[in-house]
């Protein structure tokens, strides 16, 4: 019979309608269209989500009903539990009933699917959400275990389906409490603590091998272990597999049997498949030993004895056992290595097999114990596709994935099949996809990628879409190619990945632009827009702009008029008033934020007013505690702005001196110049001109101003005796007493040398040059009469004024 008999060619398009399902994705409203792939867009304005409800009792029993393997026709009743695994049982339930969450840990075959079936029953009526039943096979993060634990115990209020985004997630779990048991668990450590913490009023029962990762500390987890079989418990467990009782050399082998295999009940459900094929060999069952076969019978006349399977067989039994089965559980067993263990649901069977009586092979490998439930499905047992592929069960693996591929291909787009089925068979669906060619893969992952998604599988969905657009690049379909960077950056933006989403959207639209496709191109932008959309969205929530706080409490008089208002609190500052001995405290404000711009960094060392207005009599300020860190970089930066001013000074009056040296004329004796210095102008200020950022005559400086009149310029170098000494300035008023200026540290404001001139006997105070008045800023005070002295010249070159 031809095995793809009763398909369609997946060239052709199904039969009805293509299906086309709207559903709610945190806020947006996805539209799964098959044929021109999803649109997006968010939910409109006024479209209120509702609150989803939970399942009732029989709701929940459906759904319990649905997560468990379909009941083969023919399969023999599952063994009851030994005693000391009733112990174990009794000790889950009340572990559970106390809230308390258990891991069950035991290698494969040890028995924990079916330990798992005898506590759920138990613990029914336990919790007030009932009990329910997750895999863990394949999930490494937390994730989709979640919504898979809010998909059984929540249902939509409406008929369109609804994945809720994590936020909504999140706050739903919480209120659920359930007894969960999670077979086949196979992450650990920090994924297993966020499992546990976004779900505190549930208790789980995780079953995992020992190879899974150790729990942390701070789960709180009860730990059992299950062990193997006794000797007793291993003969008894046999007995009850064959159906009779053990004669003397079959308890001898199951002994050793048990010593080999560690007492795994697993080795025990195939022990008696063994015999139970052995005994049909024999011919001892059915008491038939003294009638003789007859003519159209397959047993010959003269059989030949069938011996106790060896040590070594009954450890590995699968070759043995598969080569005493029908053909067609052989055929199966081929697909399953096909398809990496994985075995298709048994309505399949005929299709794949190509025998209308293959769905009842089933239930044969069940009963040898060569499948093991998982979930809703079934796959081979533990290590048994190993020993399969050693005797060439897996060489024709190409050929049958390659047609189960095309037969899903056309399953899954059919009309008829609705998007819960294709879920349910996500696994071998995957499997063939992996093991298929391009062209194959190609038309599968295009037609299951829109089930998966209606259904909410979106881990399946991803991975279809991956392996769909890796063999669609090797194919060299550029329109399918496309499609699938579209479904999957559609995917990352529902998820919140939108460094994902945008990489994704514009390889589509790259793509579609190069086929010309308007239509895709237009869908994509759309989606691409909702992406920098939300990118705005994030970057404004995130990382809002720098911005200075406005002053919270009301203005505050500042000693000096400056371009920024500072709004921390305030120290006291002794300023000088001008005409007065005393100290008058102002305040000045403190900075206690950062400066938004380099400018307000320069503004408070370096204020741009150079004659600020006299502080205005102040109320006795409240003393407060400067910020350490504002007062020491104020410090630095005024240090800096000093020595830099000090470094120009120093430039300028070598430049000055250097000028002055070479316009000296040549010659012995001293000379006389004819020209007078500049005069000011009336009205200025005839303490100098400022430079830079120093003011001169700052009338709350008056030490600096005494500081300023009393300076000499230094001797030049070369001259004659006497040279060193420079008639004062008129009108510029002296300090107290002298002050020596050779040292080689310069004032702050360079000084005016004026023309050398060599000694007159006229006193300076017959000059013709016009007598200026003194500036505003300095305090006038007595005019020194200033004597010069060409015969006793002192050391250094420098004037002293008396």
């Amino acid at each position: 019979m031809d095995r793809t008999q009763g398909q369609l060619d997946p060239a052709e398009p199904s039969s009805g309608p293509a299906r086309v399902v709207t559903l709610t994705a945190g806020d947006f409203t996805l539209t799964v269209n098959p044929v021109d792939g999803s649109e997006i867009e968010p939910l409109r304005p006024g479209a209120e989500r509702a609150r989803p409800r939970k399942r009732d009792a029989a709701g929940r029993a459906a759904r319990d009903t649905a997560a468990r393997p379909p009941v083969l026709p023919g399969a023999p009743a599952s063994a009851r539990l030994t005693p000391a695994r009733e112990e174990e049982r009794a000790r889950l339930v009340r572990l559970l009933s106390l809230g308390r969450s258990v891991r069950l840990t035991g290698p494969s075959g040890s028995g924990r699917s079916g330990l798992l079936d005898a506590v759920a029953a138990d613990c029914a009526g336990v919790a007030p959400d009932g009990v329910v039943r997750l895999s863990g096979y394949g999930q490494q993060q937390p994730g989709e275990l979640l919504h898979a634990l809010y998909a059984a115990v929540y249902e939509a209020p409406d008929e369109r389906p609804l994945r809720p985004d994590r936020e909504e997630l999140l706050a739903r779990v919480r209120e659920i409490g359930a007894v969960v048991l999670l077979d086949d668990l196979e992450m650990g450590g920090a994924a297993l603590d966020e499992l546990l913490r976004a779900t505190p009023e549930c208790a789980y029962l995780l079953a995992a091998t020992p190879d899974t990762k150790a729990p942390s500390d701070a789960s709180h987890l009860e730990e059992v272990f299950l062990g193997g079989l006794g000797r007793a418990e291993s003969v008894e467990f046999l007995e009850a597999g064959v159906g009779r009782a053990l004669t003397e050399e079959e308890t001898a082998w199951a002994g050793d049997l048990r010593f080999a295999s560690e007492g795994l009940p697993l080795r025990f459900v195939q022990a008696a498949a063994l015999l139970r094929q052995r005994d049909g060999l024999n011919g001892t069952r059915g008491g038939d030993e003294d009638e003789e076969p007859g003519v159209f019978e397959e047993r010959p006349r003269d059989a030949a004895y069938v011996p106790l399977p060896t040590l070594a067989e009954g450890a590995a039994p699968a070759e043995l056992l598969a080569s005493r089965v029908s053909e067609s559980a052989r055929a199966v067993l081929r697909i399953a290595c096909a398809l990496g263990g994985e075995l298709p649901h048994h309505a399949h069977l005929p299709a794949l097999v190509g025998d209308t009586h293959a769905d009842a092979a089933v239930a044969e490998l069940l009963g040898c114990g060569l499948l093991t439930p998982v979930a809703a499905r079934y796959r081979l047992a533990s290590g048994v596709a190993r020993q399969l592929e050693e005797v060439g069960y897996g060489d024709p693996a190409a050929e049958e994935a390659r047609t189960a591929a095309r037969h899903y291909a056309w399953w899954t787009g059919h009309a008829s099949v609705t998007p819960e089925r294709v879920a349910a068979e996500a696994d071998a669906v995957l499997a063939a996809l992996a093991g298929a060619d391009v062209v194959a893969a190609v038309l599968l992952a295009r037609t299951a990628a829109p089930a998966f998604a209606a259904s909410l599988h979106w881990e399946a969905w991803e991975r279809v879409l991956r392996s769909g657009a890796e063999a669609a690049r090797k194919a060299g379909e550029v329109a399918e190619q496309a499609y699938f960077h579209h479904e999957l950056g559609v995917l990352a933006l529902c998820e919140g990945r939108l460094d994902r989403a945008r990489a994704e959207l514009e390889a589509s639209i790259g793509l579609k632009g190069a086929l010309a496709d308007k239509r895709g191109t237009v869908a994509g932008r759309r989606a691409l827009a909702l992406v920098t959309d939300r990118e705005a969205a994030g970057a404004a929530a995130v990382s809002p702009p720098l911005r200075l706080a406005p002053p919270v409490g009301g203005a505050v008089p500042a000693a000096a008029p400056g371009p920024v208002a500072a709004t921390g609190p305030t120290v006291p500052v002794a300023l000088a008033a001008p005409g007065a001995s005393e100290a008058v405290t102002a305040v000045v404000p403190a900075r206690r934020d950062a400066p938004a711009n380099l400018a307000e960094v320069f503004a408070e060392p370096f204020p741009m007013s150079l004659k600020p207005s006299p502080a205005p009599a102040l109320a006795p300020p409240v003393a407060a505690r400067p910020v350490a860190g504002s007062r020491k970089r104020t410090v630095l930066l005024a240090a800096a702005g000093a020595l830099t001013v000090a470094a120009l000074g120093t430039v300028v009056a070598l430049a000055v001196g250097s000028g002055d040296e070479e316009a000296t004329p040549a010659g012995p004796g001293p000379k006389v110049s004819s020209t007078t210095p500049d005069v000011p102008a009336a009205g200025t200020d005839t303490a100098g001109e400022p430079g830079g950022n120093d003011s001169a005559g700052d009338p709350a400086d008056p030490a600096g101003a005494d500081r300023d009149a009393g300076a000499v310029t230094e001797a030049e170098p070369g001259a004659t005796p006497g040279e060193g000494a420079v008639a004062p300035t008129p009108g510029a008023s002296r300090g107290a007493g002298p002050k020596p200026s050779g040292s080689g540290t310069p004032s702050r404001k360079p000084p005016v040398v004026p023309p050398k001139t060599s000694p007159v006997a006229s006193p300076p105070t017959a000059s013709t040059s016009p007598s200026s008045s003194p500036s505003a800023s300095v305090a006038p005070t007595a005019t020194p009469t200033p004597t010069t002295s060409a015969s006793a010249p002192t050391a250094t070159g420098t004037g002293t004024g008396t």
